[in-house]
């Protein structure tokens, strides 16, 4: 390759490295705990805080027409289209989300159902959205900003997939050479560029899936649209209901007539959507109208798009009652919802069993390093060997990068403790104070005094997790693994893990500080002239 060419790539993939590294390690860190989703409900399931640990929960028909008998009673504007998530054992109760006629979300569950009227009356998403898992799962996909977050971070993806492969073509001509070369000794920069080039090359696969992925789930209304207007002639957005569900959206035919019970429901999803299909929710359109329609969503195991839905006409006094509307399950499914929860299932890894979602986790948190280290690998690569006073744009990155990247770590760690102290509250009014105090006190410290202390603050901030689990709960990870509760210790000795792993790092940012090269930004104290000059140093170089 052309050396040209080659300085082009490196160009490309450093400064688009650089402008989406922070967003990225933010995403993949929160996403690499975010495989765990289901597993994060239980930790946090508040009946542990009772010493009751949850166990199986067994879907029971006639308590979900209650169920939503009662809400539509209650809220009238749910019978024209309502979620109902079923018991699990993640989440022990109902818990129902619907629209209003102004198009405004509300939800519901069914203790607050079955309270007092102010309780009743109480549908903000609050709850939902400040529960843990749904807040560290909207911090990986939006950066906790909403709608227009997705939108950045499905920009951010297209960027991620041009370093990726500019990375690619720019290390391939040493590739032979150096796969497995990761050489330590004094020239730690040698050390960390050859650390860097070897984890991103072997979880390059897994990148790509990332980046393409997630490029397409968080711009895929924004590419809709655009072929609304371009291609389509404005029909296309009333189709999406129909690609994205197994239900088309219905009108009121404005005729009372009885739903069909839950239990009938929920056997024709089964003998559809296989031996493998577990119902997780049920859609209702139109209930208690001659129109109405249900979905019900589940999972089916051992499968690589394993959601699935199975839209039935619901009305039971209809001649079509009970009639399938479509059958989008693996195995029966059409290309187009293939194509959808494939996706899905790639970018989450819901499509296997622990093992692969372990490595899922390590790939994350692999990722989460090489944006990390890409920051500070450019960084000292453009260090002044003969300058004492390094460029302040040098500084600033560096310190921001510790500030962002480590104050994601401390933040996202005390929000664990967080969701047991404070059930009933969002754990962003822990993460965002913490997470800004963090860079705050990044921009005032010298770039490696901040780094070695804040490591420091998350090694101690990752030890509150099994520490607050094992006071709050006495269901400590010792405890946990005995019973066989490996949902909850995982969380627990993960935590002790990234602990040493910050501690191990601390130790190696202060040897450099105090090793390496005098007018480096990592430098315990700045170089005089003198000392820049010396070529003693610039031949000792260890960054």
């Amino acid at each position: 390759m052309k050396p040209n060419t080659l300085r082009l790539y490196q160009t490309l993939h450093t400064w688009v490295g650089l402008m989406a590294g922070w967003a990225l390690f933010i995403a993949f860190f929160a996403g690499a705990i975010t495989v765990f989703h289901h597993e994060l409900h239980i930790w946090q399931n508040p009946a542990r805080l009772e010493g009751r640990n949850a166990t199986e929960v067994h879907v029971d028909g006639p308590a979900v027409d209650a169920f939503v008998q009662k809400l539509v009673a209650v809220h009238p504007d749910a019978a024209a289209s309502v979620y109902v998530s079923l018991p699990s054992k993640e989440e022990p109760d109902f818990n129902a989300y619907w629209q209003d006629k102004t198009g405004a979300w509300h939800t519901m569950n069914g203790t607050a159902l079955n309270g007092d009227a102010a309780a009743q009356r109480d549908t903000s998403l609050d709850r939902v959205t400040g529960e843990l898992s749904a807040f560290l799962n909207s911090l990986h996909y939006s950066l906790g900003l909403g709608l227009n977050g997705t939108y950045f971070m499905g920009i951010i993806s297209v960027l991620y997939g041009l370093a990726l492969v500019s990375g690619v073509l720019l290390h391939l001509p040493r590739l032979k050479k150096d796969l497995f070369a990761v050489r330590p000794g004094r020239n730690l920069k040698r050390f960390w560029m050859d650390t860097h080039n070897v984890v991103g090359l072997f979880s390059l696969p897994f990148h790509m899936v990332f980046a393409v992925t997630g490029a397409f789930l968080c711009l895929s209304l924004v590419m809709v649209m655009v072929f609304n207007m371009l291609t389509f002639n404005g029909k296309l957005m009333e189709q999406v209901p129909t690609a994205i569900a197994a239900t088309p959206e219905m009108t009121a035919a404005g005729r009372a007539s009885p739903t069909m019970p839950a239990a009938q429901l929920l056997a024709i999803a089964r003998e559809h959507g296989g031996e493998r299909f577990t119902p997780e929710a049920i859609r209702f359109q139109r209930y208690g109208d001659a129109n109405a329609v249900a979905e019900v969503r589940g999972d089916s195991e051992r499968a690589l798009g394993n959601g699935g839905s199975v839209g039935i006409h619901a009305a039971a006094n209809e001649p079509n009652a009970g009639k399938l509307i479509a059958n989008q399950t693996p195995g029966a499914r059409d290309t187009n919802h293939t194509l959808y929860s494939g996706i899905f299932a790639l970018h989450y890894g819901t499509y296997g069993d622990l093992p692969v979602r372990i490595v899922y986790l390590l790939a994350g948190l692999a990722g989460a390093f090489l944006f990390y280290s890409g920051n500070l690998l450019w960084i000292e690569s453009r260090r002044k060997t003969r300058q004492a006073e390094q460029p302040r744009v040098h500084r600033l990155l560096a310190q921001a990068t510790v500030g962002v990247c480590i104050g994601t770590c401390i933040g996202v760690a005390l929000c664990f403790p967080a969701a047991l102290l404070w059930p009933e509250r969002a754990v962003s009014y822990v993460f965002w104070p913490v997470f800004l105090l963090a860079v705050g006190w990044s921009l005032v410290r010298p770039p490696v005094r901040a780094a070695v202390e804040l490591l420091y603050v998350a090694a101690l901030a990752s030890l509150t997790v099994p520490l607050a689990n094992a006071l709050l709960t006495g269901d400590h990870f010792i405890v946990a693994a005995l019973h066989g509760r490996w949902g909850v210790a995982g969380f627990d000795i993960g935590a002790i893990a990234l602990a040493v792993g910050y501690v191990v790092l601390a130790r190696a940012t202060q040897r450099r500080a105090h090793n390496g090269p005098a007018e480096s930004v990592w430098a315990l104290r700045p170089a005089t002239p003198e000392q820049a000059a010396q070529p003693a140093l610039r031949k000792a170089d260890a960054s």
